[in-house]
């Protein structure tokens, strides 16, 4: 595939949920932005002759072979479309793009492949809709209910549920899905590094050894809505105060116990300039290499909100992930040994790998190491790198080793 031929794939979406005014993406789950990326990757698998299947949450997976033939043996490849808000062009679509281009460069070398290969479209990988990280994965593999996912909300109230209807979607259909996953021999995921090790290797790509543990917490702070102008501080009892200081409280929790602690997400009520709030909601992200770290971390700063009588709610967490080890192994051989590189993000992958799938994933060097926003960014000649590497993969993987 030439750069032109990249770029023309790439171009299709490229303006598709972006702002104007930012720069950045705001693609979310089960919107008009979100249907006409799904129309997109239905059109990119018919011109490939790809049959298109949708799972029992929507996630849709174009198979080239029949992945019904031989259980267990497809080998799949792809990422996601949504974003952050806000975010940047690479963080999903990019593996989505390079899982295309990689399989119009396995037939213009007359591949013949020996297993069914698919390309997968993962929905509301990055929660920012309804807060949970990976719904797509997670809700076919079991790891979230699908009466909990229905129930999800946004910040305008609106539950998953009636978001997918509001999308021409079944919701009572959601679920695990083993029929989906049994087609399902190996998953290789292609995504940008989301931080600055491929620069400081000098690598432009490396393969994807495990994912830190890591999970969300909904905090509630309680308080009443007064006047601004006429409240004394004394007789105030201000939900922002305690937002606040659990906010200072996540900083020194985090640099204490060596791991990362973000609280970016906050709803206020009645959000006034000149109201004092009535309720606070903020959002607890907290991560780390060891997961003794995060959870003494989490300890520290949700006593802080409860000294100020904050309700804590674990919405989401997920054990340190390593990928499978041969598959790791397999994939650094055929790559001239890459790097091996551990990330702080979560993936699709990984929730596929702890649901017992054969996974791993190939990064792909962002020269800024910026990620989740518009300032985002990968050069052309790396991205033709990742499609080369993940083409050589494809190869290694669905070769006749009978």
């Amino acid at each position: 595939m030439t750069a032109a031929q990249f770029g023309s794939l790439w171009s299709a979406i490229e303006q598709l949920g972006r702002s104007k005014r930012t720069g950045g993406y705001r693609r979310f789950a089960w919107t008009q932005v979100d249907a006409e990326l799904r129309e997109w990757f239905a059109a990119e698998c018919a011109l490939r002759g790809l049959d298109l299947i949708e799972d029992r949450m929507g996630n849709q997976w174009g198979w080239s072979g029949d992945p019904d033939g031989a259980p267990g043996r497809g080998i799949v490849t792809g990422s996601h479309l949504d974003s952050v808000p806000d975010g940047g062009a690479f963080d999903g679509p990019l593996g989505v793009v390079s899982a295309f281009a990689a399989i119009d460069r396995l037939r213009a070398r007359g591949w013949t492949p020996a297993r069914p290969i698919g390309v997968v479209n993962f929905v509301d990988e990055e929660g920012a809709r309804f807060g949970i990280a990976c719904a797509g994965s997670r809700v076919i593999t079991g790891a979230i209910a699908a009466d909990r996912a229905r129930s999800l909300t946004d910040t305008d109230g609106i539950s998953m549920a009636d978001a997918m209807r509001a999308a021409g979607r079944d919701p009572e259909r959601i679920g695990r899905d083993p029929e989906a996953l049994r087609r399902i021999g190996a998953f290789v995921e292609l995504h940008i590094e989301q931080g600055r090790g491929l620069i400081h290797l000098h690598r432009p790509i490396a393969v994807g050894s495990h994912i830190w543990p890591h999970g969300r917490w909904r905090i509630d702070f309680p308080g009443e809505a007064n006047h601004a102008g006429t409240t004394s501080l004394g007789d105030r009892h201000d939900a922002m105060l305690g937002y606040a200081r659990t906010v200072l409280a996540a900083r020194a929790a985090a640099q204490t116990h060596g791991c990362l602690a973000t609280m970016a997400k906050v709803a206020v009520q009645p959000n006034g300039v000149n109201a004092i709030p009535s309720t606070v909601t903020g959002w607890l992200d907290c991560r780390g290499a060891e997961p003794e770290a995060v959870r003494a971390a989490v300890a520290h700063i949700t006593t802080v909100a409860a000294d100020s009588d904050a309700t804590v709610t674990n919405e989401s967490w997920t054990d340190a992930t390593r990928f499978d080890d041969g598959l790791v192994v397999r994939l650094r051989k055929v790559l001239d040994d890459a790097p091996r590189l551990g990330t702080g993000a979560g993936h699709d992958a990984g929730i596929l790998a702890s649901a017992g799938i054969p996974s791993a994933m190939l990064f792909v060097r962002n020269p800024t190491g910026v990620s989740h926003s518009p300032q985002e960014w990968t050069d052309l000649d790396d991205c033709l790198a990742g499609v080369e590497a993940l083409t050589s993969v494809l190869m290694d993987l669905t070769v006749d080793r009978s």
